[in-house]
């Protein structure tokens, strides 16, 4: 190829020539179905702390999960939603049964698992609707997970009350009572403790 290019008009009808052969090879192949002896595709799901092991077979859109109806585990009409999403985006609502068993992590997180592994067990399934799926992103592990504790903290981000902040905000609710009690004294007037109310001492 070295020895064909002496030109740079040479080069480039030898870039255009040479672009449909790699083309053709970066095309991926549809991947075959992949069913077990009772006709059924599997496929695992995840989101956050929740994993789901999902089984389809054709059927009439029944979900069972755990063996629970969708209605009675997902009572929320949100989550049921988050389910059917890939099966309404493949065009396939209604005409798969699913049976999932999920654990860890909430409620939500079980939601976006069992349609995590409903979107993987539809490609094992039937290979052609691996574009609508991958581009609707139901294919992509969602990796947000909650943020670690650190130490020296009550949570990931928040700190502990400083002894500043709270005198600031007794000060304030002195202030407060002060002016209720109508003080002329408030710019310097810090009131005191007279048995178990706190009162401005100018007050009387």
């Amino acid at each position: 190829m070295a020895d064909d290019v002496k030109s740079f008009g040479d080069l480039k009808s030898t870039l255009i020539k040479a672009k449909p052969a790699e083309a053709a090879a970066e095309t991926r192949e549809i991947p075959k179905s992949s069913r077990d002896s009772k006709g059924r595709a599997y496929a695992t799901g995840k989101r956050k702390n929740a994993v789901a092991r999902v089984w389809i077979k054709p059927g009439r859109g029944q979900i069972v999960v755990n063996g629970k109806e969708e209605k009675i585990y997902f009572a929320r009409p949100v989550l049921r939603m988050i389910l059917r999403q890939p099966l309404i985006a493949a065009s396939r609502d209604g005409q798969f049964d699913v049976v999932c068993t999920v654990a860890g992590g909430g409620l939500s997180g079980q939601a976006g698992a069992v349609r995590h592994g409903i979107s993987k067990a539809l490609v094992v399934y039937e290979g052609s609707l691996r574009p609508v799926l991958k581009q609707g992103g139901f294919l992509t592990r969602d990796p947000r997970v909650v943020e670690r504790k650190k130490y020296g903290h009550p949570k990931a981000r928040r700190s502990f009350q400083s002894r500043r902040d709270s005198e600031r905000r007794r000060t304030f609710t002195l202030a407060a009572s002060n002016v209720a009690l109508g003080c002329r004294f408030l710019h310097r007037c810090r009131g005191r403790r007279r048995g178990r109310r706190r009162r401005c001492y100018h007050s009387g």
